[in-house]
């Protein structure tokens, strides 16, 4: 069997989807409505092939090379060693026209001729026909049009290019010929949101003779790339863990938590506003610095301003830690950003920088603010899996509503996680107390007692456990039977 070659199509991480890029000498088909990116990703691909002295040549049926350098020119890129061929569809008299069969059975279509021309002219490797929607539109029949773009394929077989044709998906009833003939189907779609960016996702169809990884993969169009987001797959990723707990450098913390959290787990901290989630999820990001881990924090809801000030008030070195980059802090829009690429963030971050704490803070303002999009809680429970191969300790910070109420995880996310720490409010003595508890940890044992917690200028402390109340969860705590009041 032939070895099938691939080439790579100027955006690595579409080739990784590919598993290597697109089948050499074959035809693909690009397929998505306006404004979906497949100009632009047609571009990389030919701009790639003329970086690597190949010749390219982009047939346009539908717009012109003025438009065309436009919108290279908008990413910052240059057309230089690319033909451009213009090609004005012609209008046939379909009573006189005959059926294209094969080009050695019977002429070619009038506008399939001006094509294939084109191509013997300019003998390009790469192709790009932009767009097939306008050859449908001149056979009007649907058999005719088939029999053209059969025609189409042979030739392009036997003249050993690799082609991208384009099809904007406008004529209606949508049908399946060319999907069919060509070896590989890339579908782009984007979705409007409620409020914020659109959301662009990419599926190939298929790729005939070749692996590729199935599903949607969210993509960005930025000012002067493709940045494609590869879905990801937990059980593809592994690497050694270490078994020893990690430290938080607050002993009682540790003690409380049955001797420090595992390596590989997923922590929930949830309590109120105000209360100190983020602040202990820094303690911990803190003490990885310290011991020259790295750390990945990304940030939903503050900016750095803000958790500097938080850390200097805590005696916390977070500042020399994010300049000497032991610390990665990265301040997150999610009305900009899709699941995919969050997804990817931290994966970079694993895999390229070897951190070994990511924190998320807030996973509310992650999950509500795309609470439209589909299959959220399963990418977030994919994304834990991950972390979890990889050995990397995960804090995400969970806010909840009110200041005194009863416990309740309002994301309903604690099932995916490891360990959950509560942080509450109580009334006592006519003050404003913190209380800490752990409520849930796997593996392993931990205390179920319930302590003080503390911001001081010193850093965050865990006192002692209040023995003296009952019903602190509740925040109305009552004096303990056999104390006085």
């Amino acid at each position: 069997m032939e070895n099938q070659q691939k080439l790579l199509t100027g955006i690595p991480e579409f080739d990784v989807v590919l598993r290597g890029g697109l089948l050499k000498h074959r035809i693909h088909l690009l397929e998505g409505k306006p404004g979906t990116g497949k100009t632009t990703i047609s571009l990389r691909f030919l701009i790639d092939g003329a970086q690597r002295g190949e010749k390219c040549l982009y047939i346009a049926l539908s717009e012109t090379e003025r438009e065309l350098r436009a919108t290279a020119q908008s990413h910052g890129w240059s057309l230089d060693g690319i033909d451009i061929a213009e090609i004005i569809p012609v209008e046939v008299d379909l009573e006189r026209q005959q059926s294209v069969l094969f080009p050695a059975e019977v002429e070619l279509g009038k506008t399939i001729k001006l094509i294939t021309d084109c191509i013997e002219k300019h003998a390009p490797d790469r192709i790009v026909v932009d767009s097939v929607s306008e050859l449908r539109l001149l056979a009007e029949e649907p058999m005719r049009y088939r029999r053209q773009i059969i025609a189409l394929k042979q030739f392009l077989l036997q003249y050993q290019a690799t082609t991208l044709l384009l099809d904007d998906l406008t004529i209606e009833p949508r049908g399946y010929d060319l999907e069919s003939t060509v070896h590989g189907v890339v579908l782009l779609e984007q979705r409007e949101r409620a409020f914020g960016s659109v959301r662009r996702s990419m599926r190939v169809i298929k790729m005939r003779g070749a692996d590729f990884q199935s599903g949607w993969h969210d993509f960005a169009i930025v000012k002067d790339e493709v940045l494609v987001f590869p879905s990801l797959i937990a059980d593809e990723h592994h690497r050694e863990r270490s078994t020893e707990p990690m430290s938080s450098d607050v002993p009682e913390l540790d003690q409380l938590l049955g001797g420090g959290l595992v390596c590989g787990n997923s922590v929930l901290i949830l309590g109120p506003s105000g209360v100190g989630k983020s602040s202990l999820a820094l303690q911990y990001a803190n003490a990885a610095a310290k011991r020259n881990e790295r750390v990945a924090y990304f940030s939903f809801d503050e900016s750095s301003e803000t958790l500097l000030e938080r850390a200097t008030g805590l005696s916390m070195s977070i500042a020399d830690a994010i300049k000497r980059d032991s610390v990665h802090w990265e301040r997150i829009n999610p009305s900009r950003i899709s699941p995919g690429e969050f997804i990817w963030k931290v994966r970079r971050q694993v895999e390229d920088h070897n951190v070994s704490v990511v924190v998320i803070d807030s996973l509310n303002s992650y999950l509500e603010t795309m609470h439209e999009e589909q299959a959220l809680m399963l990418q977030m429970h994919e994304l834990l899996s991950y972390l979890g191969n990889m050995g990397v300790l995960c804090l995400m910070v969970v806010g909840q509503a009110g200041l005194l109420e009863n416990v309740r995880d309002p994301l309903d996310i604690s099932f995916i996680t490891d360990t959950v720490i509560l942080l509450r409010f109580y009334e006592a003595e006519g003050e404003v107390h913190k209380a800490i508890s752990v409520v849930k940890k796997r593996p392993g044992w931990h205390e179920t007692t319930i302590r003080e917690y503390t911001l001081a200028d010193s850093g965050v402390q865990v006192g002692p456990q209040l023995h003296d109340f009952e019903g602190v969860l509740t925040g109305t705590p009552r004096v303990s039977k056999g104390k006085s009041a």
